[in-house]
């Protein structure tokens, strides 16, 4: 058994030296033979003990879907040099892992692992991929719960009960299916005539602010999506439960199952956390609705992914202010996948921009989204934001604005920096990345290049640095020489 197993991990570490080669196509996806290497299937019990592992003692690990080394190194608490150390096939540079292939991570223990029990793969959890033949109205039109008759006021329209689920999920990029099970498991939204009559759908009492269903499902998926992230980019590897007891997720475990912890810490605790994240919680609910998540072991982000050539936001020989460093692409907190450019001016606050200081095309694509403010550029101009790469505009002003349907190629206008859509305390472009619905986050292994431009992270959001060939340009609201910077220079 051990020999077949060596052998396994050299198949795959021909796969992936292929892959790092160039000779196999972009993003191929190479599938794991589950007959030849068997998993461990997925148990019901939540916690299950591991060993007091040795300090720095190999364990096996195999590679899911999206991981990178530096964000394993975080939650298996050991480092980057390490992990390459132990697997002499992945070079420095990598950028994501090929799903399948079988690694050993040197581990360091700590104690409180959680549950080892997989709710559901990430290509189920972000709107990508596989959300794209659902039909949510027709889903809910079937059902007779109180969501069908449902009606409220969101994104300033109205809109019925499927229609704000679609919208959350269009927003943050959280499948509308997950979104469905939520409302399901906690509220009864598609089976129970009654609408509960608390304020508080899905249990975030906030006094102030998340009454209605509308804005609690804006919270959960939020908070979804900070679990998930935190996770993807291995900072989030403990946190608080509702009653105050820490959670920390198993090394093992898979980005959407993390998300899904990290909602039910915040509501619930005790007995009830546990059904939740077990298999007659959430995950029991999903199946009776939808199937098994677990039986579609669709892959959404391929090992090596890389992102395409992508200029500067604005006109080329124009000098702009880099005013945000990576913070959340959606929503608050995670993922950090945008950055702000904002066009010189004498004027602070909201400003109309000069007519030659539009906001262009980072690549080629067609606009596939519009709303206020907001435009959505998609790479493989399919029409579908859900494949491919996607790239998101904010705050962009209504006159001028790319039209729906609209093919630029890339440096074309795609509008005016403004302070439409959202929260800003000045005219700005907000722009941020995703892949097959999955947000990428700036600062990270597929880093968000712009002319070899590098955003990295600061001690906060909004905070950070750009870098290029040791030139380095700070992330400043105010523009100073250390904040600006000019596209189209080499």
């Amino acid at each position: 058994m051990l020999r077949f197993k060596h052998i396994l991990r050299i198949r795959y570490y021909v796969i992936f030296t292929l892959i790092l080669l160039g000779c196999a196509p972009p993003n191929r996806v190479f599938e794991f033979n589950a007959t030849a290497a068997p998993t461990p299937e997925a148990t019901s019990t939540p916690y299950a003990s591991h060993p007091i592992y040795k300090p720095g003692e190999l364990v096996e690990y195999t590679v899911q879907t999206g991981d990178t080394v530096p964000a394993l190194a975080k939650r298996f608490n050991t480092s980057v040099e390490e992990i390459l150390a132990a697997n002499t096939i992945i070079p420095q540079d990598a950028s994501t892992l090929p799903p399948g292939m079988p690694m050993e991570i040197p581990i360091y223990y700590l104690p409180l692992w959680g549950s080892q029990f997989q709710i559901m793969p990430d290509a189920r959890f972000v709107n990508g991929p596989a959300a794209t033949e659902f039909d949510t109205q027709s889903f809910v039109d079937a059902y007779p719960g109180w969501l069908k008759g449902y009606k409220d006021y969101a994104g300033k329209e109205n809109r019925n009960g499927a229609e704000i689920v679609n919208y959350v999920a269009t927003n943050f990029s959280v499948s509308p299916r997950l979104l469905l099970a939520l409302l399901e498991y906690q509220a009864g939204a598609l089976t129970e005539i009654e609408e509960p009559e608390t304020l508080y759908t899905l249990g975030y009492i906030e006094p102030k602010a998340h009454k209605g269903m509308y804005l609690q499902l804006v919270w959960a998926a939020n908070t979804l999506n900070n679990g998930y992230y935190g996770w993807r980019s291995g900072n989030l590897t403990e946190f608080d439960r509702a009653d105050g007891s820490l959670e920390r997720p198993d090394p093992w475990q898979n980005a959407a199952s993390v998300g899904i912890q990290y909602y039910f810490s915040r509501n619930q605790a005790g007995v009830t956390y546990e059904r939740a994240i077990g298999a007659e919680g959430l995950l029991e609910t999903y199946t009776n609705l939808f199937g098994d998540p677990r039986a579609d072991e669709r892959i959404h982000i391929s090992g090596s992914l890389k992102q395409p050539d992508f200029i500067l936001p604005f006109p080329r020989g124009r000098t702009w202010t880099y005013t945000g460093g990576p913070h959340t692409g959606w929503g608050e907190d995670e993922p950090f996948a945008a950055v702000d450019f904002a066009p010189p001016t004498e004027l602070s606050g909201c400003f109309v921009t000069d007519p030659q200081q539009f906001s262009t095309a980072v690549a080629n694509g067609m606009i596939t989204r519009v709303d206020r403010g907001l435009a959505i550029l998609d790479l493989d101009m399919d029409g579908d934001e859900r494949t491919g790469w996607a790239i998101l505009y904010l705050h962009l002003a209504t006159p001028n604005k790319a039209k729906l349907g609209t093919i630029l190629n890339q440096g074309d206008p795609i509008g005016y920096p403004s302070c439409e859509g959202g929260q800003t305390t000045g005219t700005h472009i907000h722009i941020a990345r995703k892949y097959n619905g999955e947000w990428i986050t700036a600062d990270s292994p597929i880093p968000f290049d712009m002319e070899g431009w590098i955003p990295h992270n600061g001690t906060t959001a909004y905070e950070g640095s750009l870098s290029r060939n040791g030139t380095i340009v700070i992330a400043s609201s105010v523009s100073g020489a250390n904040s600006q910077i000019s596209s189209g220079e080499e």
